[in-house]
């Protein structure tokens, strides 16, 4: 699975945060929104055109990562999968490609938080 940039990844965060498919249009202005600061100041990013967040999106539906509307115009885009399957399924692809899984597992649960390892070991006494 291919990596995001930046762009990409604020067109995903709003897809998975939205409960209903999106316009291009609707997704440029909540980015041009969420680059705003707090006190109405001004615009702290440039203004994206939309031609932009379509070419963005056209990018994520080969990625796989969107799917779009096509029975509407203008074109709507929800996310194929939510945020935490696609959080493991890179997960999956990074411990696929090591070539000691044991050790990045090891180094991987040495790291985790006293409260994230026993949500860990619940998770496994229950599968």
């Amino acid at each position: 699975m291919a990596s995001l940039g930046e762009l990409e990844r604020a067109v995903m965060d709003l897809l998975w945060a939205g409960q209903e498919a999106a316009t291009a249009n609707t997704l440029r202005d909540l980015l041009a929104q969420s680059t705003r600061s707090p006190e109405g100041s001004g615009h702290e990013g440039k203004d994206l055109a939309v031609t932009t967040v379509l070419t963005v999106l056209s990018r994520l539906e080969r990625k796989g990562l969107v799917e779009r509307e096509r029975g509407t115009r203008p074109h709507r885009y929800q996310a194929v999968s939510s945020r935490a399957d696609h959080t493991a399924e890179l997960m999956h692809e990074v411990l696929g490609s090591a070539p000691d899984r044991e050790a990045v597992l090891a180094r991987f649960i040495g790291s985790v938080s006293a409260t994230e390892a026993e949500t860990l070991r619940k998770l496994l006494d229950h599968s």
